[in-house]
């Protein structure tokens, strides 16, 4: 009884809050990514169509701005994954002190998640 008030003490003083927003980080990150590929591929049909009517300087600018949007992406999935990898490292953390708190409840839930797996996968067959 006594380590599952730590834990509750120490999910109060901050880790509480960080599986969820470690979820709604994921979810951002898919919506985002989402966004950029579809823009992306947006700005190619686009470059694409006029390309076939484009003279030489016009075709310059939409080069330009193809770079221009190629580069924007990279940034964003990059901003994206940082995010993730930080979100993972929180939920780690939180993991962590969970396991470290409540070992036989913990083995528990690894021990049902394996039987419920392992049933799963029998029937499959």
């Amino acid at each position: 009884m006594q380590s599952k008030s730590n834990f509750s003490q120490s999910s109060a003083n901050g880790g509480d809050g960080i599986i969820p927003a470690a979820q709604a980080a994921g979810e951002r990150v898919v919506v985002g990514a989402s966004g950029e590929f579809q823009n992306f591929v947006a700005d190619m049909e686009d470059l694409v169509v006029k390309s076939t009517s484009l003279t030489g300087e016009e075709l310059t600018r939409a080069k330009a701005n193809l770079s221009a949007r190629i580069a924007t992406a990279k940034r964003s999935i990059q901003q994206m994954s940082t995010s993730v990898a930080e979100s993972a490292r929180k939920t780690a953390t939180v993991t962590n002190h969970y396991v470290h708190e409540q070992p036989w409840q913990a083995v528990g839930i690894g021990a049902a998640v394996g039987v419920l797996l392992g049933f799963v996968l029998g029937r499959r067959k």
